[in-house]
């Protein structure tokens, strides 16, 4: 009985989600319960327990968490103390002298560390490595005594260059450690050896803020589960992709800051090109954000830089999402000029919108989609309720919306709908028209409870070729935690010239980084199908601010090489700088700042099939009637149907509402839905009669 079982667990702000993957009998099932706050582990626990007989039945677990997002987001870190170079306090205000309103005429802004908790001691290594200033041991232990007296439960040390030499940092690291209480401490060099002193340093500090947070987290969950007899992996997903074990998000749990979200990618992206469609745009709507990524050739599109929030900057690989407020939450107004806006504010899980009944009295979208007829209001996803309150919704909208703006309940909630659907297609045509992508070639992949009912509008307001609507649009987060693969990411700055730069010793870094990140692979004890090296260079031409992210063809799986020549690097370089540019620049000397290792392994990957609908089905056996729909000003009779129901290859034109224990699919009167041999719904535009 043991190891049946793969669970994905989505923690999100309104409901936790599951993915079960039964191994002994090949079959998925889903559970969406409530979320649980301030302890989030509750919920986790409470959904694995729904889906199976036994807890000790389950091999292992992949989370995709926002303990991280929310702590950071909501400025709910732990008390955290920075130790750093004398005359370089202030680097985290300082920033790279943006402001929060680019033409406002001052910006104010707080660092997650007050000054007073920014300590300075004598130390100096210069960029060329050289040690001009030996750091002072008894100012820094004097400096982590302070903090501690001070109420601070992490610290990080981030020293000037230290990226060009660690050994000044590893003696204050050691230091500091012989004082400090518990395992909260972390070297800027250890989370990011890069040049750039902000980007190093905010990354550090916000990695020191989150650690108590979500290593306390974690521990918590680790015991829940052991304590229900539990036996097997742990594992979490990473803002890459990929996944990690307990210990290292304990230690670096900077790498969650967009766990959940890239788990969804993840998924859409494996979904997506088993179905056929490499090219798609994920859309993720929750209950307070719409989260959009951009899948090219199946592959996901990574940065090596997001802001989580003004002056939050994060330099760590992570899958490159956009996201907008615009969720189900999100919550209508009228502006003091008379213009109808979405968001940013969420009514979130609690009170949630005011057809949850549970206080709320400020109208958002899910209200609209109710009112609309959208939303089946006596069988609402998630279990949370028993039914919506109809009446509720309809007075808030038109006390918020319909009166300021002279509308009908109706008109004023369809537009509530439309102005949500314009910010959504804005965010598409960000990730796609506006970096030179033709919609024509893509595909929408709407997930998250409500990404399925605005399908249809983006389609046609962006030009979309369709829309594939996953099995299980509300849970497509938790199955990307079932297949996301192992990751390991590891940086090094060079900053040299090509002509000039130590190949050998550029090579010889890239092959200890492959090393380690094999040795880490080997540790987790976890099964691959296979295992990959990736291996890329920042570089630019000389005077260029910006870089370019040029892929490296690798030799050899073990040693102390990598086979890396200065012809190949030139070429490769030439190579990508025409792909990106359209032109390479004579001449001019080229400089490569960093090198970057990626440790991959493949975890296996069930066959989509197994979701797919039984051969017994009907569209007449799924047929549970019809209700009216509020459609482009007028009402429709549109057909309802048990979308889990239907069989493969079913055809249903609209108007329908499609609905199942997760979500909601809305087909428009112009659109047609038709399964696919996965159970994935392909929304298109009908065939000319």
């Amino acid at each position: 009985m043991s190891g049946r079982y793969v669970i994905g667990v989505d923690v999100g702000g309104t409901f936790t989600d599951v993915f079960i993957l039964d191994q002994q009998t090949g079959t998925g099932e889903i559970r969406k319960v409530p979320s649980t706050r301030p302890d989030q582990s509750q919920g986790f626990l409470a959904g694995i327990r729904s889906g199976v007989d036994t807890v000790a039945a389950v091999a292992t677990v992949v989370h995709g968490t926002t303990v991280g997002t929310n702590a950071l987001l909501e400025r709910r870190g732990a008390a955290t103390g920075i130790i750093t170079t004398a005359g370089f306090r202030d680097v985290l205000e300082m920033r790279r002298r943006d402001r929060p309103t680019t033409w406002g005429l001052w910006g104010q802004f707080e660092p997650v560390i007050p000054r007073d908790r920014r300590l300075e001691v004598p130390e100096r290594v210069l960029a060329d490595g050289s040690i001009h200033t030996p750091v002072d041991l008894d100012a820094v232990t004097a400096a982590a005594n302070q903090l501690l007296a001070d109420g601070c439960e992490a610290v990080a040390v981030a020293f000037i260059n230290a990226y060009a030499n660690t050994a000044n940092e590893e003696a204050a690291l050691e230091a500091v450690r012989a004082v400090w209480p518990n395992e909260h401490v972390t070297g800027s060099h250890r989370i990011l050896p890069e040049i750039r002193e902000f980007e190093r340093i905010s990354t550090a500090t916000l990695n020191a803020y989150l650690q108590p947070v979500v290593a306390n987290y974690l521990q918590r969950l680790q015991d829940a589960l052991r304590g229900d007899g539990f036996a097997g992996d742990v594992l979490i997903v990473q803002s890459n992709g990929g996944v990690m074990t307990v210990d290292t998000a304990g230690r670096v749990p900077i790498r969650t800051a967009l766990s959940g979200p890239a788990a969804g990618v993840i998924a859409g992206a494996h979904i997506a090109t088993s179905a056929g469609f490499p090219n798609i745009v994920t859309c993720d709507m929750g209950g307070t954000s719409f989260d959009v990524s951009l899948v090219v050739d199946g592959q996901t599109a990574l940065t090596p830089q997001t802001s989580i929030d003004f002056g939050m900057v994060v330099r760590q690989p992570m899958i490159e999402i956009t996201t907008i407020g615009a969720g189900g939450g999100s919550i209508a107004w009228v502006d003091r000029g008379g213009l109808l806006q979405i968001g940013p504010e969420s009514a979130g899980s609690d009170p949630g919108p005011v057809c949850y009944g549970l206080g709320n009295d400020r109208p958002t979208v899910t209200d609209a989609n109710v009112v609309l007829g959208r939303i089946n209001a006596e069988r609402p996803i998630g279990g949370k309720l028993a039914r919506l309150d109809v009446e509720a919704a309809k007075a808030a909208i038109e006390a918020t919306v319909g009166q300021p703006l002279g509308l009908s309940v109706m008109a004023a909630a369809e537009a509530i709908i439309k102005v949500a659907n314009s910010r959504m297609a804005g965010a598409i045509r960000l990730v796609s028209i506006e970096r030179g992508h033709d919609p024509k070639s893509f595909v929408a992949m709407p997930f998250g409870g409500g990404g399925a009912l605005h399908a249809g509008a983006l389609i046609k307001e962006v030009g979309l070729a369709g829309a594939l609507v996953p099995r299980f649009p509300g849970v497509t987060s938790a199955l990307g935690c079932v297949i996301a693969d192992m990751r390991h990411d590891f940086v090094r700055t060079i900053n040299g010239l090509l002509d000039t730069v130590d190949i050998a010793f550029l090579d010889g870094e890239a092959a200890a980084f492959r090393n380690e990140g094999q040795a880490l692979l080997d540790r987790a004890g976890v099964a691959f199908e296979g295992r990959e090296t990736l291996v890329e260079l920042d570089m630019s031409y000389l005077g260029q601010t910006h870089t370019v992210a040029v892929p490296l063809t690798v030799h050899g799986t073990d040693g102390d090489s990598l086979g890396i020549a200065r012809d190949a690097i030139r070429t490769a370089f030439e190579a990508r700088y025409h792909e990106v540019y359209g032109r390479v620049l004579e001449r001019l000397p080229i400089r490569v700042l960093n090198v970057r290792v990626t440790a991959v392994g493949r975890r296996p990957k069930f066959d989509l099939s197994i979701l797919a609908p039984g051969v017994d089905g009907s569209v007449e056996v799924a047929g549970r009637g019809n209700r009216p729909v509020f459609v482009d000003g007028a009402w429709h009779d549109a057909a309802i149907f048990d979308r889990l129901a239907l069989p493969v290859g079913a055809v249903i034109p609209g108007p329908a509402v499609l609905e199942q224990s997760d979500a909601t699919i809305f087909v428009e009167p112009d659109l047609q839905a038709e399964v696919d041999r996965f159970g994935n719904l392909m929304v298109r535009r009908k065939e000319p009669s």
